[in-house]
């Protein structure tokens, strides 16, 4: 009962920071910045670790202005997460570009569903949430439920403001047979790590033994419905870019783990461009070969 009252204060404080303007919130940002790196040392480790194993030609100082950039560009990242909450269809309109959605648009004009993969890469929220205002049919994007039912239900209502259809990762196939007949898109965060037990697949991402999993790949092979990746590009504070990008217009026609070769690829050419704007905090590598099954 007590952390049920302290969740449902949290979320009242949340929805009144919302409601600041972005020059407050990045204000707010910058000190964050400096009590999470210079004083808390909020997943330091785990960064540096993760950086330093993914740039092995990399020296130290490259590493820690990486690591500098990442945790500035996570405080800004948190406060735009924020103001998801009250900002206007409009807004994240203007912050938000697509390139390239009318090849989306395509496939449904002619009653077609398409499947999406983006990684955790800049502003994911936002992109996903400008989506549900551009896109002409539903977008089901498929997360992972947190612990929290009442923050979990916040992010929900957050994220479906704009049309988009929140889908809980064990309930895709469920959704998915519901929507056969209508044209749909279906997206997945490729780069989610698998729970122990459920790693199948290994494949060297970033230089590393990496876990993938393997639900979008086997949803293409099934349906034969064609994958574009969202590719966020960062084009300056609370601004972004998103390329609808087309990496397998015919998944029954490629081998066994290309598609999902495929899309871990390209994210890892997008992080070695700018790699400050992935999620170096996330414990990406903490289910190893040996001990997955």
């Amino acid at each position: 009962m007590i952390k049920k009252s302290f969740s449902y204060i949290g979320v009242v404080f949340l929805n009144f920071l919302s409601l600041l303007p972005m020059q407050l919130l990045y204000f707010i940002s910058a000190i964050c910045y400096y009590i999470l790196y210079y004083v808390i040392g909020y997943r330091k480790t785990v960064v540096r670790e993760n950086l330093v194993n993914s740039f092995p030609e990399k020296s130290i100082s490259e590493i820690i202005r990486i690591e500098k950039k990442f945790f500035k560009y996570f405080a800004d990242l948190t406060v735009e997460v924020i103001k998801m909450r009250s900002i206007s269809k409009k807004e994240v309109q203007k912050r938000v570009k697509f390139t390239n959605l009318h090849l989306v648009e395509a496939y449904f004009s002619k009653g077609e569903s398409v499947l999406a993969c983006t990684g955790h890469y800049g502003n994911w929220e936002w992109g996903m949430l400008a989506l549900g205002a551009q896109l002409s049919k539903k977008a089901y994007v498929i997360y992972k439920p947190l612990n929290n039912t009442i923050f979990d239900d916040w992010f929900l209502k957050m994220r479906s403001k704009f049309g988009n259809v929140g889908v809980p990762m064990r309930q895709t196939l469920r959704s998915l047979a519901s929507t056969r007949n209508e044209a749909t898109m279906f997206c997945f965060a490729s780069d989610q790590s698998p729970v122990r037990g459920e790693a199948h697949y290994w494949l060297n991402f970033l230089h590393q033994d990496t876990a993938a999993l393997l639900g979008l790949e086997k949803i293409a092979l099934q349906t034969n419905r064609p994958i574009f990746y969202f590719k966020l590009k960062y084009l300056k504070r609370g601004y972004y870019e998103v390329d609808c990008v087309p990496i397998c217009p015919i998944p029954k026609e490629t081998k066994e783990h290309e598609i999902t070769d495929t899309h871990f690829s390209f994210l890892e050419q997008i992080i070695n461009e700018e790699p400050s704007y992935w999620l170096w905090s996330h414990r990406r590598w903490k289910t190893k070969r040996e001990y997955a099954s």
